[in-house]
């Protein structure tokens, strides 16, 4: 059953990015919708992490939160740049909302983009390394 919990964390993980990258080639990007999901992409590769370690998934956004929960279960997670993950919470509900909405440049989204594709990288790494993936 974590087994399965942790595949479906991967695949809505892979789908959030998968809709970035397919968004950053537009004409013209929606950088604050790429925003978004670059943010969603990387808590659901940390929590699919979580979820494998058997911790208890805390119900935030706030990928700091996450990502230090990640560093007690295993050191190896300091390796991931943590300002630039935790820039990223403020990409689930602020930039959503009228009051709080700024235009990202297309090179920001890109950086965000980059961010997410390597906590990819890494969590599959260590879910390979567990047994949850095959190599």
């Amino acid at each position: 059953m974590k087994h399965e919990v942790v595949l479906r964390w991967i695949r809505k993980a892979d789908n959030d990015l998968r809709a970035a990258e397919y968004l950053l080639k537009a004409e013209e990007p929606l950088t604050d919708i790429i925003s978004f999901h670059c943010q969603q992409a990387v808590e659901k590769y940390l929590k699919a992490y979580l979820t494998s370690v058997d911790a208890r998934v805390k119900k935030t956004h706030d990928l700091e939160v996450i990502l230090n929960q990640c560093i007690e279960k295993d050191r190896e997670f300091e390796e991931l740049d943590s300002d630039k993950i935790s820039r990223l919470s403020f990409y689930a509900v602020g930039i959503r909302y009228p009051e709080e909405y700024f235009e990202l440049s297309a090179e920001e989204v890109e950086e965000l983009f980059e961010t997410a594709v390597r906590v990819r990288e890494f969590v599959m790494k260590k879910l390979k390394e567990r047994g949850i993936l095959s190599k």
